[in-house]
Parts: structure tokens; C-alpha cells; sequence
């Protein structure tokens, strides 16, 4: 008996990076806003938030780490520059990553200073091949 392979899912997605530069550097070593903040972002522009952990660092900075049902999110910040890394990374076509950076910066006071969106996986055209 032959199995049919039933997809779940389009094996393709937007990989966004981007700098942010010019933040209070108060909101960048604040983890427990960063974490509201970034899940708030995200489900705004239609992740599926799952479980969002940080870490903060001694003597300053925080990682905020977003499991997506659409993939994952990153922040990594330097207070004492006022500077933060953001990483976001969703499969399909519900949620927007370059809207949640903007709404992310927008957030924190700021516009991205960079932001390079990398095209990732297979369109559904070529999906199994």
C-alpha cells in the first residue's frame, strides 16, 4: 500500500534582519517589556506567538527569544550604545516579519537603521522537487 505524502504546509518563507540604532537604552535592558513588546509586535503583524523566554545579561542587555507556530524571533540589545539585533522568521504567508521589525521599531522610538529580507525555501510549484 502505497502512502501519499499530504502536505502540511508551503515549504517557503521570509527571513528578516535588521539593526535598530538611536533606543533608550532604560527600554533595552527592561526584559520584561521587551518580551511584551516583542510578542505584541509579532501577533500584530499575524504570528502565532507559542513561548517567548529572555535572558539578561550582567552588567547590561537582554535576548528575547519568540517561539512562532510560523518559526522564530530574536532580539539581542546593547544599552550601553542603544542598539539592539532583531531576527524574525515565519514560513508561509499569514504572518508579515518586516511588518513586525517596523512595529517593533516603531515600539522602541526608533525606524530600522537595516533591514535585509532573505527569501527562504521552495515556492509550492516546487515543492517536492
Amino acid at each position: 500500500m502505497a502512502s501519499e505524502l499530504v502536505p502540511v504546509g508551503v515549504f517557503s518563507g521570509k527571513h528578516v534582519l535588521a539593526e535598530l540604532d538611536g533606543i533608550d537604552s532604560r527600554l533595552l535592558d527592561d526584559e520584561e517589556f521587551l518580551r511584551t513588546t516583542l510578542a505584541s509586535t509579532l501577533t500584530d503583524a499575524g504570528a502565532t506567538v507559542c513561548d517567548v523566554i529572555a535572558h539578561r545579561f550582567e552588567p547590561q542587555g537582554v535576548t528575547v527569544l519568540a517561539m512562532l507556530a510560523e518559526s522564530h524571533a530574536s532580539v539581542h540589545t546593547y544599552p550601553e550604545i542603544g542598539s539592539m539585533f532583531v531576527d524574525v522568521f515565519t514560513c508561509g504567508e499569514r504572518a508579515d516579519p518586516e511588518l513586525a521589525v517596523r512595529l517593533l521599531a516603531a515600539a522602541l522610538g526608533t525606524e530600522p537603521e537595516s533591514m535585509s529580507t532573505i527569501s527562504r525555501g521552495r515556492r509550492p510549484a516546487e515543492v517536492g522537487k
